[in-house]
């Protein structure tokens, strides 16, 4: 599961864009008891999404000209420019250039092999995100992929990763955890877009942790979101259910099996 090592490779921020953000912040207000806190005029308007002062995501508000509603992860490094340069030389491309967020830190905007955007974070005054691993925080992420083999290529040439196979009825998923990591320290999964019919187009999917999946998903419905995949089982995990907010912005809920049942994700 995720954890607060931050190490290079690991998710440390995850942010989402929408045309309104408050409609949206009712939304993840009802659903995860976030608050939105909006920023000042140095960061552009850049919001945060809080829990008890500390922060669970980051919201901007972009118009559905500039790029459609959506989550956005962002994978640590400890060299934000030289990380562009690797995507480039690994088939991925820049979507933006290396920029300092004032004492924050130094982000770039990127897409893998087959198109996929995800975004990097270089470490200054922020080092991540404040709630993980626990209700309203990011638990997990996924890649949806036309190709598990060349996105493990892609990130592995990139950030180093190392994958496991975890068997399931039917087939493996593939687990990834950092280089500096451990399998304990597996953060996500690679998932063959053709095998997940909720899934039509290769992205990455942010899983944010409820303490009731069903109960979260009539939340969600309720208050105007989309169910998109109602909530399964998996034993060893938990159960999860994959939504979209009024916006359109792909997510997925989890409630994690206890401590001492859980096998992967």
């Amino acid at each position: 599961m995720l954890n607060n090592r931050f190490v290079t490779g690991a998710p440390v921020w995850v942010d989402m864009c929408a045309p309104d953000l408050g409609t949206v912040s009712s939304f993840y207000r009802e659903l995860f008891g976030w608050e939105l806190q909006q920023g000042g005029p140095e960061v552009g308007g850049y919001g945060q999404f809080r829990i008890g002062g500390r922060t669970a995501a980051g919201a901007m508000a972009v118009s559905a000209d500039e790029a459609p509603p959506s989550w956005t992860l962002y994978f640590r490094t400890p060299e934000a420019d030289a990380t562009v340069k690797s995507v480039e030389q690994a088939g991925g491309r820049t979507l933006f250039e290396a920029v300092d967020i004032t004492d924050l830190g130094r982000m770039a905007g990127l897409a893998d092999s087959a198109g996929v955007p995800f975004s990097v974070w270089q470490q200054g005054q922020l080092k991540g995100l404040d709630v993980l691993n626990e209700p309203g925080g990011l638990i997990w992420v996924e890649l949806y992929t036309p190709d598990v083999a060349a996105a493990t290529a892609f990130y592995g040439s990139v950030f180093g990763w190392g994958t496991t196979e975890m068997p399931f009825p039917g087939g493996s998923y593939t687990m990834v955890h950092p280089a500096d990591g451990t399998p304990d320290d597996m953060f996500g999964g690679l998932v063959p877009l053709d095998t997940d019919p909720a899934e039509s187009t290769p992205y990455w999917l942010p899983y944010f942790q409820v303490d009731d999946c069903d109960g979260a998903v009539v939340t969600a419905r309720g208050a105007g979101g989309e169910v998109r995949m109602e909530p399964v089982s998996m034993e060893g995990v938990g159960r999860f259910a994959k939504l979209a907010d009024p916006a359109g912005a792909r997510f997925a809920v989890l409630q994690p099996s206890p401590p001492g049942e859980q096998t992967g994700a």
